[in-house]
């Protein structure tokens, strides 16, 4: 399976070594951005193995250099203008320039650069299309927690919908060219799908309004019955009950493909043996509003759950040295860590046996240790701190070592056995035993009358009980959060679920909402707190087998051909919640290695937000339905950040962590490049002062041998020229050259 970040990696990397100058040294010229891009998949020392001898910030002073240029920068009218500038007026930065933009550049930049003076001086031009991050092999993301204030938060007014819903698809533009790029990387032209909900109407800006609604048809016009008599007028006015944010993403995403086709026939190029078509299917937070409120215990989801980890990858320790005394550390949990990459999707306690398992495999092949092994995660503690020679492995068992000890201390002090029992009966709608819960409000409104229960799963087991309900009368709902002693803010949290389509307060008279889409009932052997699972695995196992409902997952323009029943069944695993009963069938299916690399893919989209359960779900479909899963959001969520949007959501993310002051009222850029160009934008630092240099006492004595040296601030002060011998080159690479 291709992993995102090798093909992220590959990319830079045939770019920077697309470039062989005849003196074998070259420069690598980097923008804020693309220098962090840069930094997610490859480390410093990789690229300076490149016969990259110097790294520059190209918004930086730089002082003119006798090698070839590595332009590796985003497409901004900012950056072009400081090309153009260092090949204008007399000034030749570099012997020759080598563009490669992260991104597509416009034709009107195109044209801006070979028409300026630089054009003689431009040696290769390539759009490289790697714009997203590749947080794990079959994860990616945007980073770009504000969207979901974009996307839910209701306008201020009336007559703030206009500009809110032309700002949202002017981000909706920018999402639909990323994920562009993920499949232009993976070289894969998807059928693409999205999510159309039943039981609402579209949410924030999109809501239908008389400021973006088109008027209404003229009076009789309905009397026609046919869709096609009753006129453009009467489809343009309804097309406002189902544009949703979905919907929009999907038709702008196909567009993108279609325009990136029709410029290269050849795409997607043809694999050996034939790749059958994938499909990217877009959905979004408002589908499952379940997932992110349930506590999980699988090991990564769980982590960042219940640990303060960073962006879910830094992590903060305690780390046991040789000689007994603790230091902080800071930890990466990444794909280059392989006792994460193994664990992390295990439950927990699963995850621990395996630690352990590892552990004392560990010491009996490293540490010629003789004995019973380590029984638990202390006596793992006592035993770590006396293998001083084996440090890395050392750190990578200490470091998991105390991330499953805090979470199972956790697990106990938050009462989390009582409060995840009271979740997955409110999720799934059964007992553990398969019936239904009787007994419900019983068990929840002790945990929320304790003091023991901390807030934050107090509104978790609210938000899921009402949901459950499909909504509850006003009375009661003041009841649960008077029971919880939930403050205004939680409650605003609970009761901003309205945002995403969810009913929350019911009528006496009120029918149950009619969802398309239900949860299965998994019969796999499993725990009974672990018994939800989110509703993308339902969507994923469906269309795979040919059964995802098209009303609810239309197809944008082609759709595949439905193959019959049997058919069907050749192509893949049949369609079953148990393993066991499917392995005879995807066994076989896995044991001819070329049919293991060219395996049909699935990219699957969240827009709003993707929960860890459903990125193991990726993981885990992936080996059961024998195919490529990959799944992508505009950022990855945990059960608190989730909460804390919420709060803030009702006023456009004021206070939020992702935007403090809340999302721009302003309406849409003029055009689509003013957008980019102001997202990318990086001020340009004041031109230097160079010092002066003070005169040595004994001038004399150093005439005729003082150098030109660069000032203090030039990011060229490493150059090479004039020494050109591999001993200084070597010495250079290990100083580190980011110079910014």
């Amino acid at each position: 399976m291709a992993s995102l970040i090798t093909a992220v990696r590959s990319k830079l990397l045939q770019a920077i070594r697309s470039v062989n100058p005849p003196g074998r040294w070259k420069i690598l010229v980097v923008d804020e951005h693309s220098q962090k891009l840069l930094g997610s998949v490859l480390k410093q020392f990789d690229i300076l193995e490149e016969n990259v001898t110097l790294i520059e910030s190209i918004s930086s002073h730089r002082e003119p250099q006798q090698f070839e240029a590595v332009y590796l920068l985003m497409p901004t009218t900012q950056n072009v203008n400081r090309i153009i500038k260092d090949f204008s007026d007399g000034r030749q930065q570099y012997l020759g320039a080598h563009l490669f933009f992260v991104d597509g550049l416009s034709e009107a930049l195109f044209e801006q650069l070979t028409t300026s003076p630089a054009e003689p001086h431009l040696k290769a031009l390539q759009d490289l299309f790697v714009n997203f991050w590749a947080n794990e092999a079959q994860t990616f993301s945007l980073q770009s927690p504000g969207l979901f204030f974009n996307i839910y938060s209701p306008p201020r007014n009336e007559a703030a919908f206009k500009s809110a819903r032309s700002k949202l698809e002017e981000e909706l533009r920018f999402v639909s060219k990323t994920i562009a790029n993920v499949c232009i990387t993976l070289n894969e032209f998807p059928y693409v799908r999205y999510y159309m909900p039943t039981h609402h109407t579209p949410l924030g800006p999109l809501k239908p309004s008389d400021q973006t609604r088109a008027p209404p048809p003229p009076e009789g016009s309905g009397r026609w019955r046919t869709n096609l008599a009753r006129g453009d007028a009467a489809r343009a006015y309804e097309v406002a009950d189902t544009d949703f944010v979905t919907k929009l993403l999907a038709f702008m995403i196909q567009q993108n493909l279609d325009e990136y086709k029709r410029i290269n026939p050849e795409f997607p190029k043809a694999s050996d043996p034939p790749r059958p078509r994938g499909t990217l299917i877009i959905t979004d937070r408002s589908m499952d509003t379940v997932a992110p409120f349930i506590h999980e215990f699988t090991y990564q989801a769980m982590c960042n759950d219940l640990l303060q980890i960073d962006d879910g990858t830094k992590y903060m320790y305690k780390f046991q040295s040789s000689v007994g005394s603790y230091e902080d550390k800071t930890a990466t949990l990444s794909d280059a860590d392989s006792v994460w990459t193994t664990v992390r999707h295990m439950h927990m306690r699963e995850a621990i046996d395996k630690l352990m398992a590892d552990f004392n495999k560990f010491m009996e092949e490293n540490a010629g240790f003789k004995g019973e092994g380590a029984a638990s995660l202390n006596d793992m503690k006592d035993m770590l701190a006396n293998l001083p020679q084996y440090q890395e492995q050392r750190e990578k068992f200490s470091l998991h070592l105390n991330m499953a000890q805090d979470c199972m201390n956790l697990f106990e002090k938050h009462k989390l056995p009582l409060v995840a029992n009271v979740e997955q009966c409110c999720a799934t709608g059964l007992t553990a035993e398969g019936k239904t819960p009787k007994t419900l409000v019983e068990e929840m409104v002790p945990l929320l009358d304790s003091q023991e229960v901390i807030n934050a799963n107090k509104v978790r087991m609210v938000a899921l009980y009402i949901q459950h309900r499909d909504g509850v009368p006003d009375e009661d709902r003041r009841r649960l959060y008077q029971h919880a002693r939930l403050s205004m803010a939680d409650q605003d949290a609970v009761n901003s679920l309205v945002h995403l389509g969810v009913r929350i307060s019911r009528g006496p008279s009120d029918k149950d909402t009619k969802k398309k889409l239900k949860q299965k009932i998994c019969s796999e052997d499993e725990y009974e707190l672990s018994r939800y699972r989110p509703l993308l695995r339902t969507v994923i196992e469906e269309h795979s087998a040919n059964k995802l409902d098209p009303t609810l997952f239309p197809y944008v323009k082609d759709s595949p051909i439905v193959l019959s029943p049997a058919a069907s069944l050749k192509q893949t695993t049949p369609q079953t919640t148990s393993l066991r009963s499917a392995k005879p069938s995807w066994h076989k299916a896995v044991r001819p290695n070329v049919l293991a690399e060219n395996k049909q893919r699935v990219i699957v989209f969240v827009v709003g937000g993707m929960t860890y359960s459903e990125i193991r779900e990726a993981y885990s479909l992936s080996t059961s339905l024998n195919k490529d899963i990959y799944i992508g959001s505009t950022h990855a969520i945990t059960p608190r950040n989730f909460i804390d949007d919420l709060k803030v959501v009702e006023i456009a993310g004021v206070g939020s962590r992702a935007v403090p002051n809340g999302v721009s009222l302003a309406g849409a850029h003029h055009s689509y490049q003013d957008f980019y160009d102001e997202k990318y934008f990086t001020p340009d630092p004041p031109t230097p002062q160079r010092p002066t240099l003070p005169v040595p006492k004994d001038s004399k004595h150093f005439a005729g041998k003082l150098v030109k040296t660069p000032s203090s601030h030039s990011a060229s002060s490493a150059s090479l020229i004039g020494s050109g011998t591999v001993e200084k080159e070597e010495k250079k690479k290990k100083k580190g050259l980011f110079r910014f």
